[in-house]
Parts: structure tokens; sequence; C-alpha cells
């Protein structure tokens, strides 16, 4: 009787270590989250596009919430407090990496809160000047700084934004003296250039394409390693002897810290291969974003990257936002 038990016993253990982990085998039971840092243009579209297509492949639904506010941070912050179990995900944009350094206080940890999935998507600023302003290169543009510190502006999209730390970063490349002119949104500033407000501008490639065209606005430099299909006859930054200044808006899927690794595999898996099809990315290049996929240790190191570089720019500019 002894032996039976015994034999018994050995074969419940071997068939209990064959059976995969139960996070692996059933996740997900219920439907998914997917926090939205922003509510309109390419956020908008990838949440709307991630939560469609994931449903697809893992057979549960995926809900997009979109939270505006706080630069991103209150999408961030309800993420970071999230159960650690796979059903609550973030959808953000570099925010998460600049915000550590532009806040003072913030209600989460980027690198101890929040763990990296994948990087979704990525699409190149622009340098753009009104074209009053005698210059038709970046060469010429910072010749004309120097000649004249502190007549020239830029306009941004408002203090810590995208497009104020592009053309900050420009500034102090150059060690130029430019005046730097905020508004309440990318838009109006691009607005205000093309008006003859503001002098020069950081804007993302979508949104300069038609005004580029239409000679409303002349392009500088693409700020990106490679030339735009959109604008080819615009040189990058680095043909244009500044290989430094490179500025991508890039937008990354995240979780909360904790989650098991094998639940972070299966969604960077699944978010991957259907961000990889050739429908996805007709559907991305239609708004002017690239298809960018990247492994859960890929985008954690490019997001530490960006705190770092982004910080040195936030801090050579001095810019603090009163929270």
């Amino acid at each position: 009787m002894r032996r039976v038990k015994a034999f018994t016993c050995v074969v419940v253990l071997l068939i209990v270590a064959c059976v995969p982990p139960a996070a692996a085998q059933k996740y997900p039971e219920k439907s998914i989250r997917l926090v939205v840092a922003f509510p309109t243009g390419a956020p908008q579209v990838l949440g709307l596009l991630i939560s469609d297509k994931l449903r697809e492949s893992i057979g549960q639904s995926v809900v997009p919430d979109f939270r505006a506010g706080a630069g991103g941070n209150i999408a961030s912050e309800l993420v970071a407090k999230a159960p650690a179990d796979g059903y609550t995900l973030l959808l953000t944009s570099p925010t998460i990496a600049i915000s550590p350094s532009l806040f003072a206080k913030l209600g989460y940890d980027t690198f101890r809160d929040l763990a990296p999935i994948t990087l979704l998507a990525t699409v190149p600023n622009v340098m753009v000047i009104h074209p009053s302003i005698p210059a038709r290169s970046l060469k010429e543009l910072v010749a004309l700084a120097r000649a004249h510190p502190g007549k020239l502006n830029f306009g941004s999209g408002g203090l810590g934004s995208g497009s104020q730390l592009g053309s900050e970063l420009f500034k102090t490349l150059n060690k130029l003296t430019l005046v730097h002119v905020p508004y309440k949104g990318a838009a109006l500033a691009m607005t205000a250039m093309v008006s003859g407000e503001v002098d020069m501008v950081t804007s993302t490639l979508p949104a300069t394409i038609p005004l580029v065209n239409a000679g409303r606005i002349r392009a500088l430099a693409v700020m990106a390693p490679e030339r735009a299909a959109a604008l080819p006859q615009v040189p990058t930054t680095a043909e244009a002897g500044m290989p430094e200044l490179v500025v991508i808006t890039w937008y990354g899927l995240l979780a909360p810290a904790g989650v098991k690794p094998d639940i972070v595999d299966r969604l960077n898996s699944e978010v991957v291969k259907l961000m990889n099809t050739p429908e996805t990315k007709a559907k991305l290049a239609s708004v002017g974003l690239d298809a960018v996929t990247s492994s859960p240790a890929e985008f954690g190191k490019f997001v530490r990257d960006e705190y770092e570089k982004w910080g040195r720019v936030i801090r050579d500019a001095h810019i603090a936002v009163q929270q």
C-alpha cells in the first residue's frame, strides 16, 4: 500500500511539473483596459487600432480609455497604481521619459512603477521657419541667430512640450540666444508661425507637410536619421552637419510594474505581430506614423536613454513646470 501511495505521489508531482504556469495558461480571462494618455491625433489612432486588432488575436475585448491631462501624467499615474495583473495597460508618448525631469513631484516613478512592453510607432520632427527669415539651411539659420542674438524666437506647444525641447536642443547645441514663445498647444504655435508671429518651430512631420508644400513655411531639416519620403528634398539634420539634433516623437506600451514576465512576453508577442502586418503599417503610414517595435528590454533601455537626453536639455534650459 505504501509503495502504491508513493508511486501515486510521484505521478502527481510529474504531472504538476509539466503543467505550464497558470498565468500563461489562462491569461487573458477578461477584458483589458487600454489607458491612452492623449485623446486625439496619433495616440487616438494607435489606441483604437490596437484595441481592435488585439481583441482579434487574444479573444478578449480591449477597451480604450482616453485619459487626457497633466501632460500625460494622469494616465501614467492611473496605470502605475493599477493591479499588476496585465489587465490595465498604458499607451503613451515621450512624456513618460520627460516628466521625471520636468516636474518636481509626480504621483508615480517611471522606472519603478511601470514595466515596458514594446515601442509602437515613431514620427520624425521637422525644423521649420517662416518664409520671411533669410535662411535656406540650418547653418544659415545658426549664422543669422549668432549675428543677431536674442532677435529670433521660436514657438512651442507650451512649457516642457516636445516642440519646445526640440528647439531648446537646437539652441543648446549651437550655443544660441533665442526667445521662447509658448502657446497652448502645438497647433497654435504653428498657426502663429504661419502668420509671422514667431520665426521658427519644431513640429511633427504630418503637421508640416501641407504647409511646406503650399510654400507657407520653409522646412530646413528633418530631425531624424533618414529623410522623410513625404519631403524628399529636405535634408536630415545629420546631412546638415548636426547629427546630434535628433527629435523623434514616439509611442509605446507599458504595464504596471510587477506584471508576470510571461504575461509581458505574451503581450509583446501579440502586439509586435499586429503592428508589423502590412495592413497596420499602411494605416499608420497614412497618418504619418512608422510602425517600430521592440522587445521589453530594448524599450526599457530606449526610455532610459530618452530620459537622460531630455533631462540634460531641461537642465540646460532651466525649464521647470509649476504644479
